[in-house]
């Protein structure tokens, strides 16, 4: 006996499915994590990285390294200086391969803060 209800549950887990895995995949690629390490009572060292998934050269929800520096600059830190970038995987002229599908993480550190002057406690 032919049920028409049991045609449309069949194709409805998929489009849940599909559903879930860009739900899944959205919510996690905005990953980022920053430290900060203090060398004196007015300045120190900080550490900011990013994780963003690119889909057909869009970067969810941004780019990694767009992703770090906003987190280090959302600190409200004083006379910070990003000293090293790196972003990884980079594939040199290759790098388009990630855009059609990939996952990019980036790292920033730098310096914050105030030096004490030499000879002053």
């Amino acid at each position: 006996m032919f049920n028409p209800m049991q045609s449309a549950r069949r194709t409805q887990p998929r489009a849940t499915h599909w559903l879930s895995a860009l739900a899944c995949a959205v919510l996690i690629s905005a990953c980022s994590n920053l430290s900060f390490q203090r060398d004196t009572d007015t300045s120190g060292r900080f550490t900011s990285s990013g994780f963003a998934v690119t889909f057909l050269s869009f970067d969810l929800p941004k780019g990694a390294l767009m992703i770090a520096r906003e987190n280090a600059s959302d600190a409200n830190i004083a006379n910070m200086v990003v000293l090293e970038s790196t972003v990884f995987p980079y594939l040199g002229p290759f790098d388009w391969v990630l855009d059609i599908l990939g996952m990019r993480w980036a790292k920033i550190t730098g310096t914050w803060g105030l030096a004490p002057k030499p000879g002053t406690d």
